[in-house]
Order: C-alpha cells, then sequence, then structure tokens
C-alpha cells in the first residue's frame, strides 16, 4: 500500500465524495491551489463534477468506483456527512488518506453520540433523552419538560427529521413523524440569539478559528449570516475554546462548522450551549469568500493536502443570504449591485427550498 506524503504538492489529485455546492467550491479552491480534483457522485453532470477534472458517477457505496477513487487520489474529503462509514473504510483500503476521520463522521451522524462526544470534551449542549419507543417520549417529556423537539438521531438536515412538542396534543403526531426511526428528545435552549464557528485545524494539531458568525433561519433553513459577528471579548473566547476542544477530541483535520445557542446574559458572562457540529465545510462559513483572505473551502483543502492554515482575520464585514428555489431568477439584479457578489451553484433545477446560490454583500471594512 502507498503511504501518502504528509504535504501533497501542486498537481497532486484531490477526491471529494460528494458533488453538491459544498463540492464545488472545495473543487473551485483546490485548482486554485494547483491541485486536481476526482467527483463521486451518483447524478451525472453534477455541480461539483463540472468544475473538476473528472467525475465517477456512481453510489457512494460501490466498491468498484470507491477502489477507483482511492487509487486516484491520494487524499478523500467529503462535502456532506451521510456518507457510508463503510465508504471511507474502502477508501482507506485502497490507499487514500480520509480527511476528517472516520471518528468525526460517526459522531456527526448520530445525535446521540454527538451530543454526549461534546459534553465530554467540555462543549456543553441542552438536556436530552433517547427515545426508541412512546414510553420513552413521554418519560423524556416529564424529565425535560415542555416545549422540547423531537429529532431523527440519524439524518435530518435543514429543519428535516424533527418536530416540535409544545403541548400533549403534539406527542403522538411528532413521534409517528420519526416513522419508527429512534430519536432523540431535546430540551428548549432559551437562547438570545444563534451564532456559528467555523475552524480548522492540520494533521500536526495547529489550529485556525474564524470570527463569529450570527445567523437567522426561516423555515427551519439558514437564510442570512452577519459575519464577524458583534460579541463580546467573553463571547470569542468562549466559543474558540469550545472549537478547539472539538477539534482536539475528535483529533480532526479539515474544516468543522459548530452552531451555537448564545444563552449570554447582560453581566459578561459568555454562556454558549453547541446545537450541532457539521465536519465540513459549512452554509455559515460562505461568507468568508468576500471577508477574508483565506476562506473557509482554501482552508479546508490547506488542511487536508497537508500545507499550512491560511489567515482567519476578516478584512470585511460581511451579510451572507441564501438564495432557495426560484429566488435565483433575481441574479441578474443582484449582479448589477455594487456592493453584492453573486455565487451560483449551477444546479439545473429550482426547486422550492432548494439552495441554488448566496450572495455576500459586503457592508464595510473592518
Amino acid at each position: 500500500m502507498r503511504r501518502t506524503p504528509a504535504t501533497l504538492p501542486p498537481g497532486s489529485t484531490l477526491g471529494i465524495v460528494g458533488g453538491g455546492q459544498l463540492g464545488r467550491m472545495i473543487s473551485q479552491a483546490a485548482s486554485r491551489l494547483g491541485f486536481d480534483v476526482v467527483i463521486l457522485e451518483p447524478e451525472p453532470d453534477s455541480p461539483a463534477g463540472r468544475v473538476s477534472a473528472r467525475q465517477i458517477t456512481a453510489a457512494y457505496d460501490d466498491p468498484d468506483a470507491l477502489g477507483e477513487l482511492g487509487r486516484l487520489c491520494p487524499v478523500v474529503t467529503f462535502e456532506f456527512e451521510n456518507v457510508p462509514a463503510a465508504s471511507l473504510e474502502r477508501l482507506a483500503a485502497a490507499g487514500a488518506r480520509v480527511a476528517p476521520g472516520p471518528r468525526a463522521l460517526a459522531v456527526a451522524q448520530d445525535r446521540m453520540e454527538e451530543k454526549t462526544f461534546l459534553n465530554g470534551a467540555g462543549a456543553p449542549t441542552v438536556d436530552f433523552v433517547a427515545v426508541d419507543d412512546l414510553s420513552d417520549l413521554q418519560h423524556g417529556l416529564e424529565r425535560l419538560g415542555l416545549p422540547a423537539v423531537l429529532k431523527t438521531r440519524r439524518e435530518g438536515y435543514d429543519g428535516k427529521g424533527q418536530a416540535w412538542i409544545r403541548s400533549a396534543d403534539d406527542i403522538a403526531p411528532a413521534f409517528e413523524a420519526m416513522a419508527g426511526r429512534p430519536a432523540v428528545l431535546e430540551a428548549a435552549a432559551p437562547f438570545v440569539r444563534e451564532l456559528s464557528v467555523i475552524a480548522a485545524r492540520s494533521d500536526d494539531g495547529r489550529t485556525a478559528v474564524y470570527p463569529l458568525g450570527e445567523n437567522v433561519h426561516s423555515g427551519g433553513v439558514l437564510a442570512v449570516t452577519t459575519a464577524p459577528a458583534l460579541a463580546s471579548d467573553a463571547v470569542q473566547r468562549r466559543a474558540r475554546a469550545i472549537a478547539e476542544a472539538v477539534l482536539e477530541g475528535l483529533d480532526y483535520v479539515g474544516v468543522v462548522g459548530i452552531e451555537l445557542f448564545d444563552l449570554s446574559a447582560d453581566d459578561g458572562e459568555a454562556v454558549l450551549l453547541v446545537n450541532e457540529i457539521a465536519p465540513r465545510v459549512h452554509n455559515t462559513g460562505h461568507w468568508t469568500q468576500d471577508g477574508c483572505v483565506c476562506d473557509q473551502f482554501e482552508q479546508h483543502v490547506r488542511a487536508v493536502m497537508g500545507w499550512p492554515l491560511g489567515p482567519t482575520e476578516a478584512h470585511a464585514r460581511v451579510e451572507m443570504t441564501n438564495l432557495l428555489g426560484d429566488a435565483v431568477e433575481q441574479w441578474r439584479d443582484l449582479a448589477a449591485k455594487d456592493d453584492v457578489r453573486l455565487h451560483l451553484y449551477g444546479k439545473a433545477e429550482a426547486r422550492p427550498g432548494r439552495k441554488m446560490a448566496h450572495v455576500n454583500r459586503v457592508l464595510g471594512p473592518i
């Protein structure tokens, strides 16, 4: 089996599992640094595949495709966390270095595992209870109280796979919405706002943390991120400490997105709870494309390919807005604005709620 060098030179090949917008932007960043990219994606003519050297069109668990990707690419990363764990094992068996590694993926794929890990690492979450049947749910509600949110343990994102329970009338419908899947019941967090932190770690243990972003959701989907967020020094230090604890605890390599509930009071005490972690580049980090010298996508490529991490200081304050569905048809008007940079994902069909693009509006220099 070949041994992958710690640092990959320009001209090397990076593999990406997943052909959506995150894979596309990782590929574009890798190309700027002189790397070739191979995409593994079941949908032909994918957004990422069209900007990469090659696409292998096959299922994420196809053994032949995984073997080919592992042989072609000394390093393989992924753009979403629902990659089968067995696929990473096959890639490693084919000789590739997979980053982030299997531990990070396993933790992020299961909400119970995730919250257990986070609390053990000193990154607290809301109280939670495992739910396998209706009796578990009823006992969990007695312990946590109302309101509470029931979520599937695995999969689910952008508001999918979850149901709020605000009264006794919501219990049966919420349980039925899980469709028999193992779930976790979470206590409601009385947060003031939602923040997020984007951070990176290299194979030698060095870390780089971006300024905080403040997020606004609509219908369970991120609508707007404004960064750097206006936050006290205490909140910023606490967020950095949480990010570094997560990275170290997972022996992480690459960029991670960490969503935070800010419960801080006016007395200066910083109280942050982790909502969830994403072992990949993250929607709330898109602002870095126009607010930082080294954006989150380049940072991820640097980390997984063994390069020095780039600077994370912001040179501008940015408001990032997602364009969902047919909102992308505003592209002509948005492209005409002097303070906006448009990032289109190259998706063919603008379905309702589908992320089609984002715009970064520069609010001014730091």
